[in-house]
């Protein structure tokens, strides 16, 4: 394995390019919140896939599948981005969160199950929590029945975060922005109360918000309950996909704290609502959810509301 780039802001975030033995190509993450240290809490964004087949509205890597990493292949990310800080593999990280969301759909990669029963074993990370965030594609029974199993056996007691990816209320829209045969919400809901047990983080319902798309509290309440589940929402990063689909972020970064008559009407209904900016610098890096470095690499027509950090090319 070797970097063939990256881009970053140190002691903040690093976006790295990796080649791995076979010549295929895919990136991984490590970041730090400015308000925080490495200590306090440490987050790495790992690649399922080498690109993406799912080519959602948004996100800039779907287009470039080329086949899914081994479980190996997999862990050789973690590793690389484990050692540059933690040698030993001792990772004092109060909170260590490995999120399998960089690129790829998890779901879709059985290699992923394999990764999640071996972390504990592999890393001293009293911290660590893996997060799963998915758009819930048909077809991927085995991935979902086993991931109860895991997480159970594993990450129980609030130690596993897992995410739908849902991003609007209007399920013939949200066919549209996630092109893909996946679960309707009744089956999300069935899954739910499979997965959730007491003492668990609460599901995440994640809606990266276009002003076209519709939130209705009182469709989300008809499915999931807030007992069970929490509201995410997150901008529109700054990527060539959404320019391209003209989605236009409903959350306004340079206005965090406006007043969300959708936020307002979810926790009417009692459900817990996280408006989620992030750090925005990380636009410019490129390591935001939906952004992939390569696209922009590869992009006659650059865009300046992100990745504009300098690329450190290797080749």
């Amino acid at each position: 394995m070797k970097v063939v780039a990256s881009t970053s802001k140190e002691n903040s975030t690093i976006v790295y390019i990796i080649e791995q033995e076979h010549g295929k190509l895919l990136e991984c993450v490590e970041s730090v919140l400015p308000s925080s240290t490495r200590l306090e809490k440490w987050v790495l964004l790992v690649s399922t896939m080498y690109g993406c087949p799912v080519h959602c509205a948004m996100c800039d890597a779907g287009g470039y599948y080329q086949g899914n990493p081994t479980a190996d292949e997999i862990l050789e990310q973690i590793d690389f981005l484990v050692q540059q800080r933690f040698p030993a593999n001792i990772i004092p990280s109060k909170q260590f969160k490995i999120q399998f969301s960089r690129m790829g759909e998890p779901a879709l990669n059985l290699a992923v199950l394999e990764v999640l029963k071996r972390l504990s074993q592999r890393y001293q990370a009293p911290g660590l929590m893996p997060s799963i965030s998915t758009v819930a594609p048909a077809g991927c029974k085995r991935f979902f029945d086993q991931l109860v199993d895991i997480k159970n056996e594993y990450y129980s007691g609030g130690r596993f975060q897992f995410q739908f990816s849902i991003h609007t209320t209007d399920e013939g829209l949200r066919d549209q922005i996630i092109p893909i045969r996946k679960w309707r919400f009744s089956d999300m809901a069935e899954y739910g109360d499979r997965f959730f047990s007491p003492g668990d983080r609460k599901i995440t319902l994640n809606f990266a918000l276009a002003q076209q798309s519709p939130l209705e509290a009182d469709v989300l309440k008809r499915y999931f309950s807030p007992e069970k589940y929490l509201i995410k929402i997150t901008p529109i990063n700054p990527t060539y996909r959404a320019l391209e689909t003209k989605l236009i972020s409903h959350v306004d970064i340079d206005s965090p704290n406006q007043n969300d008559e959708i936020v307002s009407a979810l926790s009417a209904e009692g459900y817990e609502v996280i408006m989620s900016i992030g750090n925005v610098e990380e636009n410019f890096i490129g390591s935001n959810c939906g952004q992939y470095v390569r696209a922009h690499l590869k992009a006659q027509d650059k865009i300046t509301t992100g990745y504009t950090y300098p690329i450190d090319k290797s080749l």
